[in-house]
């Protein structure tokens, strides 16, 4: 029997995987890994500098985000081009990269399979309305699907538990991690802490600087409120493992939230606003708790030590594993090979 072979595409804004930033880039990556470890033949399309046991096809040698010199338009049209130029030599095209590959996908015969990591504007959804009976989406959480479309399946997001340092003597801080900007509530996160009388830590990237200089900055004192700036592995591991919760004060529906599993893998409960997926993520009043507002987050607080550390842990390794996602998304490309009439 052939193996199967797929074309990931994924986003050229980061390297994949990414240094520290960049949650498209690190999902395509941990799937990607993950098939080839299962004896899938996969192609990775990505930036040049991208690591992967896949086969490595790039025409842009470095991200934009990280290459002040490169127009990104030019690149990502270059880039998934390259793709559908060589579509027959794919049983699937894995689309990574939002909705601009699928007006691609009537050009060629290979299926066309995206995952939808959700929707940044209402302005997006007329491309995915137009091919949604010719493609084939994936949602990342229930919440996170749309009404109009139709999907193959929700896959939840997997992490390498392994890389997650369990603790069940955290030190006596909260942590935020993730892009500084409103929809994350760092500021929200801040305010929290203050309250409650326990340290912040803030971790990531700034993506809005007027926000930072504003609303996140003022606070920073280096004792109460800190801010490390972006960190990967394994600086992110002890960083959430050590700290007594992690407060997702978000204001907007969170399509997943990564930092949420990942917090709940190392042992460490979440508090977060009870918007998009995160009813999905946490199980309220065992893993976290799930708050209206930033009163009922620093009551949480308060409260947050009754939460069995180990049940966080546990509750990660049934749900959110890597070999969970590898193993959902083998099951929707035989779907899919089925439905078109393909034999691999």
């Amino acid at each position: 029997m052939a193996r199967l072979r797929i074309a990931m595409l994924a986003p050229i804004s980061w390297r994949v995987p990414p240094h520290h930033y960049g949650p498209w880039e690190w999902v395509t990556s941990l799937l990607t890994e993950g098939l080839v470890a299962r004896g899938v033949d996969v192609t990775l399309f990505a930036s040049g500098d991208s690591l992967t046991t896949a086969k490595l096809r790039a025409v842009c040698p470095h991200p934009y985000s990280e290459d002040q010199e490169i127009d990104a338009k030019v690149c990502e049209c270059l880039h998934i081009s390259e793709v559908f130029e060589h579509a027959e030599e794919f049983d699937i095209i894995h689309n990574q990269f939002d909705f601009l590959p699928l007006t691609y996908s009537r050009l060629v015969q290979t299926p066309l399979l995206t995952t939808i990591h959700g929707f940044s504007s209402p302005k997006i959804l007329p491309v995915y309305r137009k091919y949604n009976r010719h493609a084939y989406y994936v949602a990342i959480s229930d919440t996170d699907r749309n009404p109009d479309l139709d999907y193959i399946a929700t896959i939840y997001h997997g992490i390498p538990i392994e890389d997650y340092p369990f603790r069940d003597d955290p030190d006596d801080y909260l942590l935020f991690l993730g892009r500084i900007h409103p929809d994350k509530g760092v500021y929200e996160a801040i305010q929290v802490a203050q309250r409650a009388g326990v340290p912040l830590v803030i971790a990531g990237i700034v993506q809005d600087e007027e926000y930072f200089q504003r609303q996140v900055a003022p606070y920073v004192d280096g004792v109460q409120i800190r801010y490390v700036g972006p960190v990967g592995m394994p600086e992110k591991g002890e960083l959430l493992g050590h700290a007594r919760a992690l407060l997702h004060m978000i204001n907007f529906d969170e399509p997943f939230g990564l930092s949420v599993v990942e917090a709940m893998a190392a042992g460490t409960p979440v508090i977060a606003i009870d918007l998009g997926s995160m009813r999905e993520l946490i199980r309220d009043g065992e893993t976290g708790f799930l708050v209206a507002n930033s009163d009922e987050a620093v009551e949480k607080v308060r409260k947050i030590d009754r939460i069995d550390r180990r049940k966080c842990r546990t509750w990660v390794e049934k749900r959110f594993t890597r070999a969970r996602m590898v193993e959902e998304y083998l099951q929707v490309y035989k779907m899919i090979l089925e439905e078109e009439g393909k034999h691999v």
